[in-house]
């Protein structure tokens, strides 16, 4: 009987030897691992939806060059003066406009019920929002090398030098990568991509436009003056165009940098404890 069994045993194991693997299976990745991967992912997407390219690319140029040319004149004398003052703003403008899509991209994979697939993975959790923040990041930066390169070829010449440009630049992502965990609670809160674009740009077109990108503050009444004066995105600005032409001081960057982390520090665990309550 044992001998039987035995057989029987053998006979299993080799029917099975070819079609289960006898290689070791291999850890699960870790958090960095896994927040790349699902970085590239979102980066991947854009391949399958290149209408997204225009957000990065058509967006920005456009605005740079449309403000440049429309207020240049009026505003500063020529074009060439204005775009001194303009690109550290529609820079800023151009970016924090962009961080919504990290919202919508969240939504689509909700309603398509990716959200699902991904809580189903043995990898750490958090990994596809860190995921989708990586991939904007990189977004992010290609949107704001163009207007840059844009600026250039239209005039801008930073005091600072190429070191004052690209401390500007990191600056407006670390503020862009923070302003983008508002959009993830958005996203996790809404049913349709379309509600979130709606809601953002009910909060985005204010406090752009009411700041000083375009003009300079001093010239618009005193309860204006005082919005202004509160608004972040006028701070992000002080501190972009201080560090692009070396005129910055430590508190325009230091306001920007503890506003950066208030918003992760607020926001990022309200988004992950709502992603866990999903599931």
């Amino acid at each position: 009987m044992n001998n039987e069994t035995a057989s029987s045993s053998a006979v299993v194991e080799n029917e099975l030897g070819d079609v289960l693997s006898r290689v070791e299976r291999p850890p699960p990745s870790g958090p960095v691992a896994a927040s790349l991967t699902l970085g590239w992912r979102a980066l991947l997407k854009i391949k399958h939806v290149p209408f997204q390219l225009i957000d990065v690319t058509a967006f920005p140029l456009m605005s740079t060059l449309l403000f440049t040319f429309l207020f240049g004149g009026a505003l500063a004398g020529s074009p060439q003066q204005y775009i001194q003052f303009l690109l550290p703003g529609i820079l800023v403008q151009a970016i924090v406009f962009i961080t919504v899509y990290t919202g919508v991209g969240l939504n689509t994979d909700i309603d398509e019920g990716l959200f699902d697939r991904f809580q189903s993975l043995p990898i750490w959790q958090p990994a596809p929002l860190v995921g989708a923040l990586l991939g904007d990041v990189l977004r992010y930066s290609v949107a704001a090398l163009m207007v840059v390169g844009l600026g250039i070829v239209l005039g801008f010449r930073p005091e600072a030098g190429v070191v004052g440009l690209f401390a500007a630049l990191a600056l407006v992502l670390v503020f862009a990568f923070s302003l983008s965990w508002i959009w993830i609670v958005v996203g996790l809160l809404v049913d349709t991509p379309e509600s979130v674009m709606a809601m953002s740009f009910l909060l985005l077109f204010p406090i752009t436009f009411v700041s000083n990108i375009f003009v300079d503050p001093k010239t618009m009444p005193g309860w204006l003056q005082t919005v202004v004066s509160v608004n972040p995105v006028t701070h992000l600005v002080d501190a972009s165009r201080g560090l692009m032409h070396g005129s910055v001081t430590p508190v325009d960057v230091l306001w920007v940098l503890v506003a950066s982390a208030l918003l992760v520090a607020v926001f990022a665990p309200l988004s992950l404890h709502m992603y866990r309550k999903e599931r």
